[in-house]
């Protein structure tokens, strides 16, 4: 059962999907996106002021960077269970936290930027920590 009414959380949503994110919705989506070679960016969105102050817009300025993640995923902690908590398995053995992104390569924990490397910080900071990430683990060009 979903924590928020799914009108309040639609334009959080949103925030990512405009921007060509696509949203996993259940255990099976994220399997597949996970599975696929190459590297998968996987954004835990959440209703938290530190998701709608810093991650999401980090995102959003990030994703205007040269080199890319090959595929760009959300799921939303709190709303989508199943899709969550299947992307958290694949995150091990990094702890839950929401919101946290991680890098993916070849199925395989890249990166991996927690909640407490989110929260107090700016959506520069957020880019920054990305756009290093995709530096380091993505081909030239996403």
């Amino acid at each position: 059962m979903p924590m928020y009414e799914e009108a309040h959380v639609a334009p959080l949503r949103a925030e990512l999907t405009t921007l060509g994110v696509q949203e996993l919705r259940n255990g099976a989506e994220v399997d597949a996106a996970v599975a696929k070679p190459g590297t998968t960016l996987v954004i835990v969105n959440s209703v938290c002021g530190c998701a709608g102050g810093a991650a999401r817009p980090g995102v959003a300025l990030a994703l205007r960077h040269g080199t890319l993640p090959d595929a760009v995923t959300t799921v939303f902690a709190g709303q989508d269970a199943e899709a969550t908590a299947r992307a958290r398995h694949h995150f091990a053995p990094h702890p839950p936290s929401s919101p946290s992104i991680a890098l993916l390569k070849d199925g395989k924990v890249a990166e991996f930027i927690a909640r407490q490397q989110i929260e107090g910080r700016g959506p520069q900071d957020v880019a920054r920590l990305l756009i290093g990430a995709f530096d380091r683990h993505c081909k030239k060009g996403g």
